[in-house]
């Protein structure tokens, strides 16, 4: 019998493949831990957009999460795609219930393409009643700007935004760079400190799922046991090679090789 560390992804599915739960999926296995999914919402997007949302019941997710969380802990939650208030609330009731560990927290608000995918009162929610249950939450530079509530322009905007975001809500938080003058650079806070993650930038525009994929590497390393800035460096390492073996699929914004590996 051979013992493995579990981990379950609580998002969207992307029916394309290369973000959402089909990517955290394949990112989970990649990185050596069992892969578990609870479904917030149906999508019909591909590398070039979004073209609808169908929302989970709320009740189902429920659901889904007592069958996950009695049968199979998780060892780690990664969650993505929350597209309305009353799945947000399922979601938070669902990790205090059950104690959950090792919350990584990405908070979607738009796709790579640019499509709006969670609601203003879903965002307020959001912040009000799940960040508290985080462990790390990982916006990129756009996202950071709303929760943060103003411009990331460079480096230091960046480690505001992070120790900022990291001190309101009282978790670990990785401002991820892309739209600065050092694109490939991320910032972490945790424990009153920052560390910094700096790659060389990949010219790829095969980019489709980059955030699902590293807050899915976080989550899997914290599920092994790996502390924060180990599990945040491993996660880069990981995403770095997917894009750098990259796939060119798709008419638009391709995914990532999650499998590079191999």
């Amino acid at each position: 019998m051979v013992a493995i560390k579990t981990a379950l992804t609580i998002a969207g599915s992307d029916c394309s493949g290369g973000a959402g739960i089909q990517a955290d999926i394949k990112t989970m296995t990649m990185n050596g831990v069992y892969a578990m999914s609870a479904i917030t919402a149906l999508t019909a997007q591909n590398t070039m957009g979004v073209k609808g949302i169908q929302e989970t019941d709320p009740g189902f997710l429920k659901k889904q999460l007592d069958c996950i969380f009695t049968d199979i802990r998780p060892d780690a939650v990664k969650i993505g795609m929350v597209p309305s208030k009353e799945i947000i609330r399922v979601i938070a009731d669902t990790l205090r219930r059950y104690n959950a560990e090792n919350v990584v927290i990405d908070p979607v608000m738009v796709s790579t393409s640019g499509s709006k995918l969670i609601s203003g009162e879903a965002a307020e929610a959001l912040k009000e009643e799940l960040f508290s249950c985080a462990d790390i939450i990982t916006p990129n530079i756009m996202e950071a700007e709303v929760l943060c509530g103003f411009d990331i322009r460079n480096k230091d905007d960046m480690e505001k935004a992070a120790a900022f975001l990291g001190g309101r809500y009282g978790c670990a938080a990785l401002c991820k760079g892309g739209h600065t003058d050092s694109p490939a650079d991320d910032v972490l806070y945790s424990d009153g400190r920052l560390t910094w993650f700096c790659k060389k930038a990949v010219d790829n525009d095969n980019t489709h799922g980059t955030g699902c994929t590293l807050s899915s590497a976080i989550a899997s390393g914290l599920a092994k046991g790996e502390d924060m800035i180990t599990a945040v460096g491993n996660a880069k390492e990981y995403l770095t090679g997917a894009l750098l073996y990259g796939l060119d699929i798709g008419h638009g914004n391709g995914p990532l090789n999650h499998a590079f590996m191999l």
